[in-house]
C-alpha cells in the first residue's frame, strides 16, 4: 500500500535558505532509497519561512527504513539549528 506523507516545516526567521540547502544535501540520496516514489520540497506561497515536504513511499516498511536511517538522524541534528520547532508530519489517505 502506497504511503503519502506531508511534512509542514517552519524555519527561524530569515533562515529559510538553510532549509533549502539541507534538503539539497539529502534529496538525491533519499530519492534513490528503496521504495521512495516522491520526495519534494515546496515553499509555502507568501510565507518565506514555511515549507511543505511531500513524500510518497511504496510501503510503510520503506518509510520506516527511511525514517530510521543514519542519514535522517544526522539531518535532524542539522535541522535543529535553523528550524523554529518540530515539523508537523501528516500521513495522508485518499479522500474519495
Amino acid at each position: 500500500m502506497t504511503i503519502r506523507v506531508a511534512v509542514l516545516i517552519t524555519t527561524k526567521p530569515g533562515r529559510a535558505e538553510e532549509q533549502v540547502a539541507a534538503f539539497a544535501l539529502i534529496r538525491d540520496a533519499v530519492r534513490a532509497e528503496d521504495g521512495c516514489i516522491r520526495y519534494d520540497l515546496h515553499r509555502v506561497e507568501n510565507q518565506p519561512d514555511r515549507f511543505l515536504l511531500l513524500e510518497e513511499w511504496e510501503s510503510s516498511e520503506a518509510l520506516a527504513q527511511h525514517d530510521a536511517s543514519t542519514m535522517m538522524a544526522e539531518a535532524s541534528i542539522r535541522h535543529a539549528a535553523f528550524r523554529a520547532g518540530a515539523a508537523e508530519v501528516l500521513e495522508l489517505s485518499e479522500a474519495l
